[in-house]
Order: structure tokens, then C-alpha cells, then sequence
């Protein structure tokens, strides 16, 4: 567990298809990682894979010069275009990445990160391989026996993978484990499903976008509660996302409810001193918030009234500059999505437009045009 408290909170910086160094991806690449640089409160930061565009060495040598600029541990993993010379050689030489798969306890929950690209034939042949699923059904077993939640880090959903039975080993898996996130590339596009025991999300291309502006994920883990927003580039500080509690559409368990007091907590990011933190519920009056350990983290106890919906907490910063976040908890077990196929985004939320989710699908992977 990290020193810091147990919420896991992390940037995800989408598939980024580096060419070449004057490009406008490698230009918004560097662009975030400046930010995120800037930035106190994260664990670490994720790039799920399709990192260099054609897998060559000099692409991966604009991956690294990113990766050095972060004083944030970064988990880097593979996808299709990393295999595009026929091997991850050059992703683990020019990425001096950490063999994968490979576990790691951050904040309570154990991440594990997965190669679904380097056991196939290239391309979006997307195996795990005979090896690599026994490890993840040990991971994950042991993850059951200690009551350890889990997060899988993976190049897409598990639906996509073409080894034999190995989609529907990998869902079945996730489904009845406790797994509370996958979260993804692949897509080319902001996406969330939830099969009512694990939420996916998916972050859009950072080197080919055709929906939306450019931007990064913030996700947390707060005690099972998944929380998960995209920030854009150009979007003002401060920063926040409700932790806890769930909002209805992301929410997985029957103590999701809120009932009776309700513990909020938020995490808030941002370059300035935070100068006040604060919640309410509908249109009621705000309410303080304290600092928790964590120091970017703040809590309040609260009450939850009969026929309250929408929750909000708000940021100012010692600027005068305010950040909201809103979210509608569940306030019944009917509130808790039920599946329609596991592993795959038949759970897919649609329009969320406030977490920066468009539902349009819109990548070479569903609606858009072939890069």
C-alpha cells in the first residue's frame, strides 16, 4: 500500500501513436505530461499501450523523453501498434519498461498490468497466452483470498481476445473476482461500461483523435467506488472528482446505496493551494469539507436526505478559481446497472458529456475512418 491513504488515483494518457517529434500528438503528449508533472495527489501514471506507431526505436525515444520528465511512477503496456515490427524488443528497449505481466499494491488495491499483444501474430491478434492467464487467475485468486480489490491494465476489452476460450476465461474472471476497474486504450474514444460488478473505461487517443478535444483520464479506487473523469487540455484548475460515494452509473454493490449518513470524499488537483473545499446536495446550502491525510483528499459526513439526487462538491483555490464535480448516487438497488454481456462494451453508459464521454464510438475501432 502506498504511504498516502486508500484511495488509488491515476492518469491515463491515451494510446499516443508517436511518428515523430514535430507532430501535434507528440506536442500534446509532452503538453500533459507537463501538467501532470506539475500536479501533487496521483499514484502513478498508465499508457495503455500503442505508444510508437510503427514499434520503432526512435518513436520509443519520444515515449521515454515524456516518461523522464514524470517524477510519478509509469506504468507502460503494449498494444497492437508496439508489435508492428514483428516483436516488443524495441518497447523494452527504448521504454526501459518492466517485464510484463507484473503486479503491484498501490493505495490497497493491486493493479496488474497485461501484454494481450506480445503472445499474438501481430496486428490486433489480441492473446494472453497459456502462461499468462494461469498468472492472472492466481493474481486474481489471491487478490479473493486476502479481500483485496483489483484493477486490470489492458490494451482493450477482453472481449477482443482471439487466443481459444480465452475471451470467455478473462470475463468470466473479472465477473466473478474483484476486479473493480479495467481500464483500457484501444478505442480511440472515451468510454465507460459497467456489467454491474466491474466498470470499464476506456481513454481516448492522444495521437488519433476524431472525437473531442485532446486530453487525459483521472480514475480512483476509493474502498471499491470507481470514479473516473477526462480532463482536457486546455481545462482550467482546480480539478475534482467525487471518490465516494458512487454515482448510480458506475455503481457495482448494494452498499452503493446512500442511506442515512453518507461519508463524501474527494480528491482535488490543481498548481494552487486549494483555499476551500465544500459540498451539498441538490440546491441546499454548502457544507465544509476537511482536508483529509492525503492532502489533496477531502471528507465530510453528511446526511442523506429522503428524495436528495445530485451531489456536489466544489473546489476553490487561493486564486478565487473554482472546480465542480456532480454526481447522482444511487438511491436504490434498482439504481445498479444489471449486465448485458461481460467483458465487452454491450455495458457501454453512452453520452456522458460531463465525464467527456460523447457515445459516438467514434474510432477505427467502431465508427471511424481506418489510420
Amino acid at each position: 500500500m502506498s504511504s498516502r491513504d486508500d484511495i488509488l488515483a491515476f492518469a491515463h494518457i491515451g494510446d499516443l501513436h508517436l511518428t515523430e517529434a514535430g507532430s501535434d500528438n507528440a506536442r500534446d503528449y509532452l503538453a500533459i505530461v507537463d501538467q501532470i508533472a506539475a500536479l501533487d495527489g496521483l499514484d502513478f501514471v498508465y499508457l495503455p499501450g500503442d505508444n510508437a506507431d510503427n514499434g520503432r526505436p526512435e518513436q520509443y525515444a519520444l515515449v521515454r523523453a515524456g516518461m523522464d520528465q514524470l517524477n510519478l511512477p509509469v506504468h507502460v503496456i503494449t498494444g497492437d501498434h508496439d508489435m508492428e515490427g514483428g516483436s516488443l524488443d524495441a518497447f523494452y528497449a527504448g521504454l526501459g519498461a518492466r517485464a510484463l505481466p507484473y503486479a503491484v499494491t498501490v493505495s490497497g488495491t493491486r493493479c496488474l498490468f497485461l501484454d494481450m499483444c506480445g503472445p499474438g501474430r501481430g496486428g490486433p491478434d489480441f492473446r494472453l497466452g497459456t502462461e499468462q492467464m494461469a498468472w492472472l487467475g492466481r493474481e486474481l485468486d489471491a487478490a479473493e483470498s486476502a479481500g483485496q480489490d483489483a484493477a486490470l491494465f489492458m490494451h482493450s476489452y477482453p472481449a477482443d481476445l482471439k487466443g481459444e476460450g480465452e475471451a470467455e476465461a478473462v470475463a468470466s474472471l473479472v465477473h466473478r473476482s474483484r476486479v473493480r476497474l479495467v481500464e483500457m486504450g484501444h478505442t480511440h474514444y472515451n468510454e465507460l461500461a459497467n456489467d454491474g460488478r466491474t466498470v470499464y473505461a476506456a481513454t481516448r487517443s492522444t495521437g488519433q483523435i476524431e472525437e473531442g478535444p485532446v486530453g487525459y483520464a483521472v480514475a480512483a479506487i476509493d474502498r471499491g467506488v470507481v470514479s473516473w473523469r477526462f480532463k482536457e487540455l486546455s481545462e482550467p484548475w482546480p480539478l475534482v472528482l467525487i471518490t465516494s460515494p458512487s454515482d448510480r452509473r458506475l455503481a457495482h454493490d448494494g452498499a452503493h446505496v446512500v442511506d442515512g449518513t453518507t461519508e463524501i470524499r474527494a480528491l482535488v488537483l490543481g498548481t494552487e493551494r486549494v483555499a476551500a473545499c465544500e459540498c451539498r446536495i441538490d440546491d441546499g446550502d454548502w457544507r465544509p469539507m476537511a482536508r483529509m491525510d492525503g492532502g489533496n483528499r477531502y471528507s465530510a459526513a453528511i446526511s442523506w436526505p429522503t428524495g436528495g439526487r445530485r451531489l456536489t462538491v466544489r473546489a476553490t483555490d487561493a486564486t478565487g478559481k473554482r472546480g465542480l464535480d456532480t454526481i447522482e448516487p444511487a438511491t436504490d438497488r434498482a439504481d445498479i446497472p444489471v449486465s448485458r454481456g461481460i467483458g465487452s462494451d454491450a455495458d457501454a453508459l453512452g453520452a456522458w458529456p460531463e465525464r467527456g464521454l460523447l457515445g459516438t464510438q467514434l474510432g477505427p475501432n467502431r465508427n471511424g475512418r481506418h489510420w
